[in-house]
């Protein structure tokens, strides 16, 4: 494990770019960007053209170490280059920003108020590689939609499993069980996420660190107490399908908590844009998620 990065993300000023759309949402993350499917016809031209949208946002002033502290990558975007160097590489070296690896391979079908991870076959030689390839993390994400306690102790226990064996590869997991901003349980399904995290965090070997993802709770600095547990490196918000500027105002109220934004770091980018429009209108988008991030 990099100690320099660890440092930077555990006590870093900035927030991480969550810049990890899959398979099977990189049609509509392009779309949103002003690319319609009709620009490409095969899965390879998907990807190529997903990656020529990131190295944008990477390669844009506007996307510096001085507000950025990390960024979610996916496989795809991990296994190529910018400027002749790998993802990470690029991102560490020119940047100053450490990666972290989408790993999941999605959610499975509800059951019990949740969506648990589906199974993730290849997982050790997926982490070898992430390692070779200089990743500092990771991120899976699950899906809580109800306030179930039987299916938020099951979320809670995989990821919490999963994240023991990506620490034992020389990674950081971010553990991440989403709360439906929608559900309208949320408030108490918050409660009982946070009951489970707790009772994970005592069971972890001193030595092993994790970072959380969640969702920007309905009580304002719900999650203060876990902040202070040493096996956290940083809890991290969602923006969860809040508009940006409505996900920086709720963020900014809690203490701490530090984005990490996907759809609303990317809001107002289009492929259409001058790249002085483009640097312009992601500038004003990492100004704001900095300071919502740092209040």
């Amino acid at each position: 494990m990099n100690t320099r990065q660890l440092e930077q993300i555990h006590m870093g000023k900035g927030f991480i770019a969550a810049l990890d759309q899959s398979g099977g949402s990189t049609p509509k993350a392009l779309a949103q960007y002003g690319i319609e499917e009709s620009r490409y016809s095969s899965e390879d031209e998907m990807f190529a053209l997903i990656h020529e949208m990131r190295t944008r946002i990477m390669k844009s002033p506007a996307f510096h170490s001085d507000s950025i502290l990390g960024a979610i990558l996916f496989e795809n975007t991990m296994d190529r280059t910018i400027d002749g160097l790998f993802t990470a590489d690029y991102l560490w070296e020119k940047k100053g920003i450490v990666s972290f690896l989408k790993v999941d391979q999605g959610l499975a079908p509800e059951a019990d108020g949740v969506q648990l991870l589906k199974s993730i076959p290849g997982l050790d030689d997926l982490l070898k590689r992430a390692v070779d390839k200089h990743i500092f993390g990771t991120k899976m994400r699950s899906l809580i939609k109800e306030a179930n306690p039987e299916g938020i102790r099951k979320v809670v226990e995989q990821q919490f499993e999963l994240g023991k064996q990506i620490f034992a590869a020389g990674l950081v997991p971010i553990i991440e069980p989403e709360v439906d901003i929608h559900s309208s349980e949320k408030a108490r399904a918050e409660e009982l996420l946070k009951q489970e995290i707790k009772k994970q965090l005592v069971t972890l070997d001193s030595d092993i660190k994790v970072m959380l993802k969640l969702s920007i709770p309905t009580e304002n600095n719900f999650y203060s107490e876990i902040m202070e547990d040493a096996h956290i490196v940083r809890i991290v918000a969602l923006s969860g399908g809040y508009s940006q500027e409505e996900a920086n105002k709720k963020l900014a109220l809690n203490r701490g908590l530090i984005a990490s934004f996907s759809r609303a770091l990317v809001e107002g980018l289009s492929d259409g844009q001058s790249d002085e429009e483009f640097n312009r209108t992601l500038g004003k988008s990492v100004k704001a998620i900095y300071e919502a991030s740092v209040t």
